[in-house]
């Protein structure tokens, strides 16, 4: 029951912070804009197609599973179900998705960025160390611990993180300012590309030896 008063009060929480945001995409002209969900059209539009608000129903607005516990088993000991514009159709125009992280213990969401989107973090068991980093050319470092309740904001496109320091799972829900926020892992997408980045590249930008480069490189 405690979980679930927790649950229920950080999406309350996120719901009302970001109804007084100015969303990053684009404001929508109706009342709502249901992803019509079509796949046969071969024109792309920054957004989807709208469904007929005739056809709409409750259930276009609707998602459940956040309940959910995540698969932590993997490198990172960490697993984000997002709730974006391909999972829920009634967030189409709207500016707004979230995602619930959950985090094995120490583990880590990598440091990542998400290009369309300011990212609103509560903490709903556990305790993480969190942070992002400024801009060239100052880079500067932001980090904090939070436990349960507490809430912390990463501004769009920085480079941030979130890491359990705890021996037991933690668990914490994000409210993002888009409906489709994307996410570049950072190590992903440097060593991880497809094709990969030129090793003379790499070394010279990381001043590492070649065999590191090719190393981290298999590894992703």
């Amino acid at each position: 029951m405690k979980g679930t008063v927790q649950f229920s009060a950080a999406l309350v929480l996120l719901a009302l912070a970001f109804s007084f945001a100015t969303a990053y995409d684009p404001s929508p002209l109706q009342d709502f804009c249901v992803d019509l969900n079509d796949t046969t059209s071969a024109v792309f539009v920054n957004g989807k197609f709208c469904k007929d608000p005739k056809l709409v129903k409750a259930e276009d607005f609707f998602f459940s599973g956040l309940d959910k516990v995540g698969n932590t088993s993997n490198k990172e000991g960490s697993a984000v179900n997002l709730v974006n514009v391909d999972k829920l159709g009634g967030l189409n125009t709207l500016g707004i998705s979230l995602a619930r992280i959950d985090f094995a213990p120490y583990g880590l969401n990598p440091p990542h960025t998400h290009p369309r989107a300011t990212e609103l973090l509560v903490v709903l068991e556990g305790t993480l160390n969190v942070g992002f980093v400024t801009s060239n050319t100052d880079n500067r470092l932001f980090t904090k611990v939070l436990n349960v309740g507490d809430v912390f904001v990463f501004p769009i496109d920085l480079i941030h993180f979130q890491q359990n320091i705890g021996n037991t799972p933690a668990v914490a829900i994000s409210g993002l300012s888009s409906q489709n926020p994307g996410v570049i892992t950072i190590a992903n997408a440097v060593f991880g590309s497809n094709p990969p980045i030129s090793i003379d590249v790499l070394t010279k930008a990381f001043q590492i030896d070649a065999n590191v480069v090719k190393y981290l490189q298999s590894e992703f």
